[in-house]
């Protein structure tokens, strides 16, 4: 499968929607919009590839056709897969185990390095790293979706995954998408967050329970999300800092302004 296209459905009122938009692979199409406009129920209705049976009518297509039942309800050759706001894993196995079975279930070959790559990405998402052995009901909300982006990006077979408010997931934003965006996954991404919503190549903006306007990232737009990143980066920072039990008590109009005026986004001012 290369590409998916939403068909438009109608909005709460009953309107038309005007909507036919086919992503490919490796793009990444982020969704805006208020509280209780839709965002949500957009992604289930691609979720479950919808063909005129969910309360939006929306249709959802496969390479331009209607997919089979065989697709639209198969378990285990699913083509989305989903990472939710609230992710809680109740196995009582390490992480180790869980990487190895998710990869037997998915009748994988064995791969002597597959654990460690998985952990490493994992850990390149979540200030606070995750080790093999840990239990995974032990594991942290930011280390669970950590940990299942980067299992997601190299072991699920789905080719579309839908992402909920990520920004509240505790992991490195801009990181999670270009690694699934990396291995030829098309996202889309429900977000209130605009330096999250700038990275995408696309977005829609949802209202009343319909799409209405889909607007293509502007070079402007491009600039800003590069500000947008070092302010960003400078959270990051600071909340390292909290965790080690730093006192932020420096100059910190001065730390941010460094990024404005094109300073070394990555370097930090010592208190």
């Amino acid at each position: 499968m290369r590409s998916i296209t939403l068909l438009g459905g109608h909005d709460k009122e009953g309107h038309p929607e005007v909507l036919d938009l086919t992503l490919n692979r490796g793009d990444i199409l982020c969704i805006v919009g208020p509280t209780g406009a839709g965002k949500s129920r957009l992604l289930e209705d691609i979720g479950c590839l919808a063909q005129g049976d969910t309360p939006t009518g929306r249709r959802i297509l496969l390479d331009h056709q209607v997919p089979g039942d065989e697709l639209r309800f198969s378990l285990g050759n699913r083509m989305v897969a989903q990472l939710s706001q609230n992710m809680h894993f109740i196995m009582d196995i390490s992480v180790r185990e869980f990487i190895l079975m998710h990869r037997e279930s998915r009748c994988l070959a064995p791969e002597d390095t597959l654990v460690e790559r998985i952990l490493d990405k994992a850990n390149q998402l979540t200030g606070e790293a995750i080790q093999a052995d840990m239990p995974l009901t032990q594991l942290s909300g930011g280390q669970s979706r950590s940990l299942m982006i980067a299992d997601t990006a190299f072991l699920s077979p789905a080719p579309v995954v839908l992402i909920d408010e990520l920004e509240n997931a505790g992991v490195d934003r801009p990181k999670a998408l270009e690694l699934l965006a990396g291995e030829d996954k098309i996202l889309l991404v429900s977000t209130h967050d605009p330096a999250l919503a700038l990275l995408g190549d696309l977005r829609i903006c949802v209202r009343g329970g319909a799409v209405r306007r889909i607007i293509q990232t502007t070079q402007a737009e491009q600039r800003n999300r590069a500000f947008l990143s070092g302010i960003n980066q400078r959270f990051m920072d600071l909340r390292e800092r909290l965790r080690e039990g730093a006192i932020l008590d420096f100059d910190m109009p001065a730390y941010f302004a460094e990024v404005s005026a094109g300073a070394d986004k990555t370097r930090s001012i010592t208190p």
